[in-house]
């Protein structure tokens, strides 16, 4: 391991934004199913009674950050497994004395470990792995909607927002043939007269298809506690190659 990832890690270990635990405590969630003793306290890291919203696979945190400036009505908590990438939005968040920004580090696989049931007000998903190879390694798939269903309150919100025609297919059809309450879906996100706050925010790699011509897909859908259908159909897999997910910057 180099010395800046080091250097990174030492000093997560003295953020008071950034939670993380151990292997050995991961491992034991997954055989026990026995839930971390933060699940549940949120609102009282907060201090406050707001929403909570999650950014899953947040990357630097940029995202995450972004959002908690625009809606400071709001909690959000940024999880993703690789800290040092995540070093980066905490450090932002604490420089910029975002009281309601923290981050999580841990495998999404499990999130619902981590959180009591009704605790998430909203998720959102910005620019993950379309992983078209596996169905269950998608994050808008039914194995993780599974596990969102134990956190978020009745009716709770999911973005989703990706660059991939793949990713995006898939959970419209998973939407559809579950007859979800649609909010917004559009395949070409900044062509139509949405919340001027939603485009406000754009990855630094979203700026990148955007100058090559490719649109961005959007939607957001409410999501019930009813036995989900994984979809069975054929999707035609991307022709490009997607962008990592980091170097994330705020529209100017």
């Amino acid at each position: 391991m180099g010395k800046n990832k080091l250097f990174k890690f030492a000093q997560m270990e003295t953020f008071s934004n950034v939670f993380q635990y151990p292997a050995i405590t991961l491992r034991d969630a997954m055989e026990t199913g026995v839930s971390a003793p933060i699940a549940g306290t949120w609102q009282t890291i907060f201090g406050n009674n707001n929403p909570v919203v999650l950014e899953l696979g947040c990357g630097r945190g940029e995202y995450t950050c972004a959002l908690a400036e625009l809606y400071k009505d709001k909690n959000f908590i940024g999880v993703d497994i690789k800290g040092a990438r995540m070093w980066a939005g905490a450090k932002y968040a604490l420089e910029q004395n975002l009281h309601n920004v923290a981050f999580l580090r841990t495998n999404i696989e499990l999130i619902e470990k981590f959180f009591k049931h009704d605790e998430i007000d909203e998720i959102w998903i910005t620019f993950p792995d379309p992983q078209m190879k596996k169905a269950t390694k998608r994050l808008t798939s039914t194995y993780f909607l599974r596990r969102y269903q134990n956190i978020l309150k009745p009716n709770g919100i999911v973005h989703l927002k990706t660059d991939s025609p793949f990713l995006y297919t898939y959970t419209h059809e998973l939407v559809r043939l579950n007859q979800f309450d649609v909010l917004v879906d559009t395949q070409d996100l900044y062509s139509e007269s949405l919340d001027p706050l939603l485009l406000t925010i754009q990855t630094h790699y979203e700026k990148q298809w955007l100058e090559r011509g490719k649109k961005i897909k959007y939607i957001s859908f409410r999501l019930t506690n009813k036995e989900i259908v994984e979809p069975e159909i054929d999707i035609e897999p991307d022709d490009y190659r997607s962008y990592g997910r980091f170097g994330r910057t705020q529209k100017q």
